[in-house]
């Protein structure tokens, strides 16, 4: 399973970080170009602890753009990207999840992997943890890529809802993983499959 965290990074991004350390487990950061020119060192430590970047450029617009305003959201956030934290991310995900407004579709052509979810809980109208983790605990499926928020405002309660979401999952035989090593296990997976069907 992959936790995702959207529109950082920001100093909401620490706490998530020190409770993922705890755990022992990793995430996958999608982050805004306009916060990253601001909290460089905040990306650079969300990858030195093993965890994957993802862009989700750099205004976070829902609307519809053209090709060159596009270009500007994506590429300029992917270089403060790589400024930041010394990592190439090939992971896009659309601001709202839109994917027919011209970013995702600019993302597509640069070879990016454009990357949605499968369990909302809807953190970022600050529910009470509980209702997060109940959210995330009743939909958890092996693959599952899991929504939510390190910037945007005040993240306390997906702090506290993941403290009670990853021990319970862990117990329940779930590992944690980036959306790149998710990528590559369901590659693997299917590749196996095709060679089983293969005489």
């Amino acid at each position: 399973m992959a936790l995702t965290f959207n529109d950082g990074p920001s100093p909401e991004t620490l706490k998530i970080l020190e409770i993922l350390q705890k755990h022992q487990v990793v995430g996958t950061f999608f982050c805004l170009g306009a916060n990253l020119r601001e909290y460089p060192e905040i990306a650079k430590r969300v990858v030195q602890a093993g965890n994957a970047i993802g862009n989700h450029t750099w205004h976070h617009y829902s609307h519809n753009v053209t090709e060159k305003t596009a270009s500007d959201e994506i590429d300029n956030t992917g270089v403060h990207i790589y400024r930041s934290s010394g990592a190439k991310s090939f992971l896009f995900r659309p601001p709202g999840g839109r994917l027919n407004n011209g970013l995702a579709a600019y993302a597509q052509k640069k070879n990016y992997v454009v990357l949605m979810w499968s369990i909302d809980p809807k953190d970022f109208l600050q529910r009470p943890a509980a209702a997060i983790a109940n959210s995330v605990l009743s939909q958890a499926t092996s693959g599952a890529i899991v929504l939510l928020h390190d910037g945007g405002g005040n993240r306390q309660q997906t702090v506290e809802a993941l403290s009670a979401i990853i021990p319970k999952l862990k117990q329940q035989g779930y590992r944690f993983v980036t959306v790149p090593q998710l990528l590559e296990m369901q590659a693997t997976q299917k590749q196996g499959i095709a060679d089983r069907k293969s005489p």
